[in-house]
């Protein structure tokens, strides 16, 4: 979240909480479809398992491959946003590089020793947050929420700007990805998902608010670091490093967690074949997917070298979006005993995640659409070699 503000202030300007209320409701509409679908069906690889078992194998495969590239995406811009906190330039990308390899092998050492880590990081963000929200509010004169002619108050503009800012809500049912690993799946994972898309809701309110009103929508947009620059413009100078540690802290957080969601994904759909069977692999020892997250760290690696942190927002929100959007489908067609909210709900988020998807920015969506499209073709071409191999034996 430390790194989409600017991009969304460009995209939207003043109507920035505008567009973050549309990506909230979009968030809300997908936690409750993910949560119904997880009690039902508690399994490993969420809306890819999800899709295969409600809509079929090409929409459960639609919606692995949009989540395994578009988190891995977001790998690399989340390790860049740690490296771009704490390192000079010339070193920002083998600080990133050090993050990524430093996660992966955390969570190749079981879920407790990441949720443990998870939990030291979020602390540290929640502190940083706090200490924003409250320079913003102490700041002497508060520009009003009116300043700049940043962005665009049109509807395309604040849609984009919903779609960038779900880049940041996009953690909040992670638990779903991993359903094989939790008690009482059927009454945790709804509670765990709705808690924390509420939280991340407050949390995010407050933190927009703090932005426009200090710096304005100019300010945000042309900010670089714009909760850095809240504590700023409030003359509270000693904060700038504490702002800084909890965006290292967040970035590091999300990180962690989206290894732990892609390899359990990745797992699913090895299991399934979609991906190399290898990748199913087990560690007996510490029960996770550990051969999956050193083949998607390596991946985030060679994405870190060489992407650009805000292609990599837009990429990862399509990717992710696709994703949402099965669930939402798969949500829609659980038969009524199953059903914990009314369909009316799915279609909402079905309609959302569409409509933020193809009005995120055109390189996003157009690079999103390809990946898309090689995924299924490979699968296409990986199903006929497979059916002509089973004829000739």
């Amino acid at each position: 979240m430390f790194a989409v503000w600017a991009p969304a202030a460009r995209a939207a300007g003043v109507a920035l909480l505008v567009g973050l209320l549309v990506a909230a409701v979009v968030a809300w509409a997908n936690a409750t479809s993910t949560a119904q679908l997880a009690a039902a069906l508690p399994v490993a690889g969420g809306a890819y398992a999800f899709g295969r078992a409600r809509l079929g194998p090409w929409w459960g495969f639609a919606a692995g491959w949009g989540f395994v590239v578009g988190k891995t995406a977001s790998c690399a811009a989340m390790a860049m946003t740690f490296a771009a906190y704490l390192a000079p330039p010339a070193w920002r990308r083998p600080v990133a590089v050090a993050a990524v390899v430093v996660l992966v092998l955390v969570a190749n050492r079981g879920i407790t020793r990441t949720a443990t880590v998870a939990a030291a990081l979020l602390g540290l963000v929640l502190v940083g947050l706090a200490v924003v929200v409250s320079a913003g509010a102490s700041a002497s004169s508060w520009p009003p929420l009116t300043t700049g002619t940043t962005g665009t108050t049109s509807v395309r503009g604040v849609l984009e700007s919903a779609g960038l800012l779900f880049f940041a809500f996009a953690g909040y049912a992670r638990v779903a990805t991993l359903g094989e690993e939790v008690r009482d799946p059927a009454r945790t994972i709804p509670r765990a998902v709705t808690t924390a898309w509420a939280i991340a809701v407050a949390v995010y309110a407050l933190v927009a608010l703090a932005v426009l009103a200090t710096l304005g929508a100019q300010g945000a947009a042309d900010s670089t670091a714009p909760l850095a620059d809240v504590v700023a413009a409030a003359g509270w100078d000693w904060a700038r490093p504490v702002v800084g540690l909890a965006a290292a802290a967040a970035s590091l957080g999300a990180l962690l967690a989206l290894v732990a969601g892609l390899g359990r994904t990745a797992m699913a759909m090895a299991r399934e074949g979609d991906l190399p069977r290898p990748l199913a692999a087990v560690d007996e020892r510490h029960g996770v997917p550990a051969r999956a997250q050193l083949v998607l760290g390596a991946l985030v690696v060679a994405l870190v070298l060489v992407a650009d942190v805000r292609a990599a927002i837009g990429f990862s929100s399509f990717g992710v979006l696709t994703y949402y959007l099965v669930a939402n489908l798969a949500a829609w067609r659980q038969p009524s005993h199953e059903r914990r909210w009314p369909r009316g709900v799915q279609v909402l988020g079905a309609v959302g995640c569409a409509t933020l998807a193809l009005t995120l920015p055109g390189t996003a969506v157009t690079g999103g659409l390809v990946v898309l499209a090689v995924g299924v073709v490979g699968r296409a071409v990986a199903l006929r070699r497979a059916r002509q191999t089973e004829h000739a034996g």
